[in-house]
């Protein structure tokens, strides 16, 4: 048998290396930008706010809410956006169901978060019980050009309250990006009797994101965000104009990604033992153009659904969110939700 140099075997190692890099590295030079959104099952402080419903999340309450338990939950959201982000944490982390900014100071200051510099968008919100949306991003990564907190209007009574969305108009590369972080009304009361409030909600966001498009037609827009619906809803469908399926014909310019994540199977929350998608994901048919812009392609949305967010489903079957309470008990868990995420792709600048 013939014996091969070693000069020779490292010869042919060094081409095969610079051969794969040369094939498999090249969309390494198209930035990768993760935006994840994450409803955090009630982060509150331990404090009683005497403006807001908040008396359940104290020492005293019902749930007897304590300093550590608040701070241990913190720990895992921290671990959350982690383990989302992979290799680094996402550039952009949109909250909802949290109290206040004393809660978010903590989480990205006190956190081994600190050392990427997340900076806040967030303000006190309208909502009864206190809970907010928020959103976090690191400004080496990301520009924030604006910002804003777009109140819902109730048409059919103007006492009505609920959370604000947060809008934040992004410098990414060298590429603009709409943000919205949404949280709607819930199903309380029942969904009929609830159902004008998400459509409340849904006018509002639809509002702004044609106004935008009115400037700027091919403006790349992403709506993240719990909507206490599903993609087939009415309010998404009907009001938004979000659709369904990858379709000329789709009038808003809306696609729903998450739509096409429930029909592959997939879910976010689970009530009564079935998994829904009310945690979603839209961006405008802009978004999945590709060229020299900002891009991104239906498969690059999913749902996080790590083992270590998960627990086997007694009561039911499979298995369910690793949640915070169940009822009022505490479980001590992370979340009743699981986070989506999506990657954008940059033009290598």
């Amino acid at each position: 048998m013939m014996r091969v140099p070693p000069l020779f075997k490292y010869l042919v190692l060094l081409f095969l290396s610079i051969t794969v890099f040369s094939v498999y590295g090249q969309s390494s030079t198209e930035p990768r930008y993760r935006i994840m959104f994450y409803n955090v099952e009630n982060l509150f402080d331990p404090f009683d706010d005497s403006l807001k419903l908040d008396n359940e999340f104290t020492p005293t309450g019902v749930r007897h809410w304590t300093w550590d338990k608040m701070e241990r939950k913190i720990n895992n959201i921290y671990k959350v956006i982690m383990a989302v982000g992979g290799y680094e944490p996402p550039v952009m982390v949109g909250l909802c169901e949290i109290e206040n900014g004393f809660v978010l100071h903590k989480l990205v200051n006190e956190t081994p978060l600190s050392k990427f510099g997340y900076r806040i968008i967030h303000r006190e919100s309208p909502d009864k019980r206190g809970i907010d949306v928020a959103l976090i991003y690191r400004p080496d990564k990301v520009k924030v050009q604006e910002r804003k907190f777009i109140r819902v209007i109730f048409p059919d009574d103007s006492s009505r309250s609920t959370r604000e969305i947060v809008y934040a108009r992004c410098l990414m590369g060298n590429d603009t990006l709409h943000v919205f972080v949404n949280h709607w009304p819930s199903k309380y009361g029942g969904e009929l009797k609830s159902e004008s409030g998400r459509i409340a909600a849904a006018i509002t966001l639809r509002h702004k994101v044609d106004s935008i498009k009115i400037f700027y037609p091919t403006a790349r827009i992403l709506i993240i965000g719990d909507f206490n619906d599903e993609p087939e809803s009415k309010a998404i469908v009907e009001t938004l104009g979000a659709c369904e399926h990858l379709t000329t014909e789709c009038q808003s310019g809306l696609i729903n990604l998450s739509a096409m994540l429930k029909s592959r199977g997939f879910g976010s929350y689970k009530y009564q033992g079935t998994w829904g998608m009310i945690d979603q994901i839209i961006v405008s048919n802009s978004l999945l153009e590709k060229g020299h812009h900002l891009n991104t392609n239906p498969s690059n949305a999913s749902v996080f659904d790590n083992k270590f967010l998960l627990e086997p489903d007694k009561r039911y079957t499979g298995y369910r969110p690793f949640r915070t309470f169940i009822g009022f008990k505490y479980h001590g868990g992370f979340s009743d939700h699981l986070p989506v995420y999506i990657d954008l792709l940059g033009n290598g600048e």
